[in-house]
């Protein structure tokens, strides 16, 4: 499946790849933040070029080829849910047929327990304030 931006859909179309493309993938229309996710979570791989997305193919243990040759999200690579092809048709064939990810999810992004954590500190912070004047 590949939402396509309008501005990607546009030249697509212009240089006659639209069709082609559309004989082997889903093309849709841009998709919300929710369904992406959904549709991160359900992929058996990610192809894309987008910083977010990486980071959030390899916090759902999705594996993640990006065509860029660097990231802002070197986490991803580190951890192995993520490999950077940069625009080199064989090397991104070589990794769709290839890459796996890592055998186990990573915790490089916290394991999810930040608002627990949060709500705990809360009444700490409370306690330290009571008594104290702002007007200083």
């Amino acid at each position: 499946m590949f939402p396509v931006h309008p501005r990607t859909a546009k030249y697509m179309k212009q240089y006659g790849l639209w069709e082609k493309a559309s004989a082997n993938l889903v093309l849709t229309e841009p998709v919300g933040y929710l369904d992406m996710l959904k549709l991160t979570g359900n992929a058996k791989k990610v192809l894309t070029d987008s910083g977010g997305l990486q980071k959030e193919a390899c916090m759902l243990g999705v594996p993640c080829i990006t065509l860029r040759e660097n990231t802002e999200w070197v986490e991803t690579v580190e951890a192995g849910w993520n490999v950077l092809v940069g625009a080199e048709y064989g090397e991104i064939f070589k990794q769709i047929r290839e890459f796996e990810g890592a055998a186990v999810k990573t915790d490089a992004f916290g394991c999810g327990d930040a608002c627990e954590k949060i709500v705990k500190i809360i009444p700490i912070i409370q306690l330290f304030s009571m008594g104290r004047r702002d007007d200083t």
